[in-house]
């Protein structure tokens, strides 16, 4: 598959979001839930065990009931840690007042949808998929910006680093400022799979037909970014005229992109030439243009655009994380918790082989299957930061 990898910010809304606070939901544990699904309490408020389990099912995909009860007792243990963390920041972000009005939570959830480029059928297909609703999500988005909100003012005091201080690191970070060899390409895709997009593309040969019609457009002096816009299929990169951005050679043999395509990309191609269709293994047909390149390694300098303002929020960015580490410490000392969970663990030496997820084979009857860990089983999306130059 011939791609550059890219990210939903949409689906990062609804799926991380939701798997880290749709847990502390401000009604959970109602009267009708059973005693025994709470797993833990934060100043009263109660996590329940079928939200730990409905997150570890999202970091599997659906394969948790392959866990051993080992695994299983200690991905509880860690996913319930961080809801635990995460609703005593939240509680204390309600406490300062820091709640976002319901116009700003309608702002975000339609930024991050406008961002995405799904259209409304795909958008209730993500929250079918990732069990969430609107009003689940608006919580979500409700918690996440409240503590934005509070993590903000914590550390809206912290003094902006010393030419001094940005200077040290600078020169202990050399590795960091170079720009490395790379490409930078924009791509029209025509999938035969139907995407839901307009002028759609829904078979092989509908494909193949498209793709020969927009390259015979380029090829008669249509403007490559015009054409992206009305006729790629790929909802990501065809807003922005087909831009993908810049990337290492590296990066294109890591996207799956093969030598003699790299290879046309950085020794017969130019700037502003296009290749012929191409066609990558899921039958996607894709057309790149080269952007523009760079040959080789370039090391960069104080005084080269962005150097010093990447190098002085590096140094905020650290310092935010150790204030917002100590605070988190000072607010779970001073919350009223209980990890009922921890202690069941600690007081029962067999309650480790009860430990199984709703609906799970029991022991006698579960066919030998490979277990594998929440964290591998996740599999997300390698991704590569820039250099200060090219971001």
């Amino acid at each position: 598959m011939y791609r550059v990898l890219k990210h939903s910010a949409f689906l990062a809304l609804v799926v991380t979001l939701a798997a880290g606070f749709a847990a502390c939901s401000r009604n959970a544990g109602g009267s009708g839930t059973a005693e025994r699904d709470i797993v833990a309490t934060v100043n009263g408020k109660k996590v329940m065990m079928s939200e730990v389990d409905r997150i570890i099912g999202q970091q599997t995909s659906g394969r948790q009931a392959q866990l051993s009860p080992l695994e299983l007792a200690s991905a509880r243990l860690q996913v319930l840690d961080g809801l635990i963390q995460q609703e005593v920041l939240f509680q204390r972000a309600e406490k300062e007042k820091l709640l976002p009005p319901e116009d700003e939570i309608t702002q975000i959830i339609n930024q991050q949808k406008q961002q995405s480029g799904i259209t409304a059928e795909q958008y209730q297909e993500t929250l079918r998929n990732s069990g969430q609703t609107e009003e689940s999500l608006r919580e979500i988005a409700r918690k996440q910006l409240a503590i934005q909100k509070m993590l903000d003012k914590v550390v809206g005091k912290i003094d902006a680093p010393s030419d001094k201080e940005v200077e040290d690191f600078y020169n202990n970070n050399r590795a960091r400022y170079v720009n490395a060899r790379g490409v930078t390409l924009a791509t029209i895709v025509v999938d035969p799979a139907d995407n839901g997009v307009s002028n759609d593309a829904k078979s092989e040969i509908e494909a193949k037909n498209k793709i020969d019609i927009v390259y015979q457009r380029l090829k008669s002096g249509a403007d490559f970014a015009t054409v992206a816009r009305e006729t790629s299929e790929d909802p990501q990169t065809s807003l922005r005229g087909g831009d993908v951005g810049f990337a290492t050679e590296e990066q294109l043999k890591q996207g799956g992109f093969p030598q003699e395509l790299i290879g046309q990309f950085f020794n017969t191609m130019q700037p502003g030439n296009y290749t012929a269709p191409v066609q990558g293994g899921n039958g996607r047909w894709t057309i790149f243009k080269l952007t523009d390149k760079r040959l080789q390694n370039e090391n960069l300098t104080l005084t080269s655009p962005d150097v010093r303002r990447d190098a002085a929020e590096n140094i905020l960015n650290q310092r935010k994380q150790i204030l917002n580490a100590a605070f988190l410490e000072v607010a779970m000392q001073e919350a009223d918790i209980v990890n009922q969970l921890a202690k069941d663990l600690m007081n029962s030496s067999t309650s480790l082989s009860s430990l199984r997820p709703a609906g799970a084979p029991s022991s006698a009857n579960a066919p030998a299957q490979p277990s594998p860990s929440p964290a591998a089983s996740a599999s997300p999306a390698a991704t590569a930061a820039a250099s200060p130059a090219t971001k």
